[in-house]
């Protein structure tokens, strides 16, 4: 096996074995994270370029979302080769140099993986087609006779997460299961050959280096047996609140296992984050058993509202989930999937304010913390764009998801005045506002009251004090309505969740403020303090 630079990064952080426990992970949307060839497109060279601005920020990793040949019909969520590179972000040789360049800097890289479906041209499912029903290789997908008159009806009541029926008829009678777009065939993991193939493609990405897998839909791997009717409309109110006959089956664990195996194989400890809507933490804590992933996203978190009470609840809930199976806890904010957290929490000044005191929140707790390209920025979603520019695919489907992810995707803004801010020479594939011009990192760079320079500061200290990141718990401590306080060795973390001005008798001396206070007795409005006792 090919000896890389990642297996001589650092395996240990804080006073726990495995250094994604406390790592901060960066994730970079390659489509909008910066064009090197002037395309108006983001690709792999663009990231390789602005890897030092990343090691600058303070991040341990970065997270790219799917670069793999694709015909785009979901952004590269739908796959037609999961070893080659779509040749809008370059070639394997471009990857390779990103991934040994992050290695040289320190950065650990994890790729996307999609598990659950690839592309309608992925080779196997147009041979599926093209051999017919009955035949070897429609067993590696789910496809089914119809119901009704001469099988004109779905084989099952369940409904697309991008709207409409989750099954499409093809010419010779039978419908096919796809979750997602009609352009993503989901695969059925019961057959042995889509197990095997992507055990290999794990090994193909670690041997390349990267150093583990964000899964994509890691909770829908398996359906439950005959495929029953769900019995209901309006299926995407259940997502994430109960477990549902094509989500959260309790055999994807057995999956995970033959994962771990193969990560285990490699050193430099690799790993697998698993992207899985749970309806609890302690359905997620099961994907984290000491046999299985290493981390999951949290989602509980993510959706909790800007209120003290129940920030309090998610993060004891996740904590306690967490401990039993010996997994850390991760925090997030926002992603490519979601309304970007500034515009969550009011948007404006005072979401803004919410915002910078979320991400001292999320940074001072226990375990690790997911950072999503261009909230270090403090950018807000646009919520603006034109209908002819939208590429999501939700968009375009009756009674799916808002359409609205593309508001998150806008290209980042790097320098300069006009629009794309650096991001390239040749435009961007969304329209940048013109009020990103104050917000580029050319124009944040250097000015301490800038939200840039409030993370960078905040990376700075988290990687410095050992209580920050470690552990599995916080010790609450008293405070006012509307106030979160707690303590972690000598460190302290105090939040207003409030719109007014709290008096609070300082823990010790400031070491960092997501607003200037105006009294150091005073704590303002949304605003949090790091405190040295």
């Amino acid at each position: 096996m090919t000896q890389h630079l990642a297996d001589a990064l650092p395996t240990t952080t804080g006073t726990r074995p495995g250094w994604w426990r406390e790592a901060v992970i960066y994730q970079v949307y390659p489509r909008s994270f910066a064009d090197s060839n002037g395309d108006g497109m983001g690709d792999l060279e663009g990231i390789r370029r602005r890897l030092p601005y990343l090691k600058e920020l303070g991040v341990d990793a970065v997270w790219l979302s799917p670069f793999y040949a694709s015909p785009q019909a979901d952004a590269g969520y739908d796959v037609a080769d999961y070893r080659a590179i779509d040749p809008m972000f370059g070639t394997l040789h471009d990857a390779d140099a990103v991934i040994r360049e992050a290695h040289a800097l320190g950065l650990r890289i994890i790729v996307d993986l999609v598990p659950n479906h690839c592309s309608d041209q992925h080779e196997w499912f147009k041979q599926a087609l093209r051999e017919g029903p009955g035949t070897p290789l429609r067993e590696r997908f789910h496809f089914r006779p119809g119901r009704g008159a001469d099988g004109t009806e779905p084989p099952n009541d369940w409904e697309s997460i991008f709207g409409g029926p989750a099954w499409t008829r093809v010419a010779d009678g039978e419908w096919y299961l796809h979750l997602f777009a009609p352009e993503q065939p989901d695969f059925n993991w019961e057959h042995p050959a889509v197990q095997d193939e992507f055990r290999s493609i794990l090994r193909f990405w670690l041997d390349l280096g990267t150093d583990g897998f964000r899964i994509d839909v890691a909770h829908g791997l398996v359906k439950a047996p005959g495929l029953p009717d769900l019995g209901r409309d309006e299926q995407l109110k259940l997502l994430g609140n109960q477990v549902l006959p094509f989500f959260d089956q309790d055999g994807v664990h057995e999956i995970y296992r033959s994962w771990r195996t193969v990560l285990d194989e490699y050193a430099g400890d690799r790993i697998g984050v698993a992207e899985a809507w749970t309806p609890s933490a302690d359905r997620t804590a099961l994907y984290l058993r000491p046999d299985e992933l290493h981390q999951a996203f949290n989602f509980h978190y993510l959706g909790t509202g800007w209120d003290a009470e129940a920030l309090r609840a998610a993060i004891d809930d996740s904590l306690d989930a967490m401990r039993p199976v010996g997994a850390p806890t991760t925090w997030v904010l926002s992603n490519h999937d979601v309304v970007r957290h500034v515009t969550r929490y009011g948007g404006g000044e005072r979401g803004l304010a919410r915002a910078r005191a979320a991400a001292l929140l999320m940074l001072a707790l226990p375990g690790s913390a997911y950072v999503y390209q261009g909230e270090e920025l403090g950018l807000p979603e646009v919520t603006d764009l034109p209908d002819e520019v939208r590429q999501d695919p939700s968009f375009f489907k009756e009674n799916g998801q808002e359409g609205l992810r593309d508001g998150c995707r806008v290209p980042l803004p790097w320098s300069g005045t006009e629009a794309p801010y650096g991001f390239g020479e040749g435009g961007s594939w969304l329209p940048q506002p013109a009020q990103w011009a104050g917000l580029s990192v050319e124009a944040q760079t250097g000015d301490p009251a800038s939200t840039l320079e409030l993370y960078r500061a905040a990376l700075r200290i988290r990687r410095e004090r050992a209580d920050l990141g470690a552990g599995d718990a916080v010790e609450w401590l008293a405070a006012p309505a509307g106030v979160l306080a707690f303590r972690r060795g000598d460190f302290v973390c105090t939040v207003n969740t409030t719109g007014e001005a709290v008096r609070l008798t300082p823990p010790g001396t400031a070491l960092l403020a997501s607003a200037a206070p105006a009294d150091p007795v005073v704590l303002g409005a949304d605003t949090a303090v790091w405190w040295q006792v």
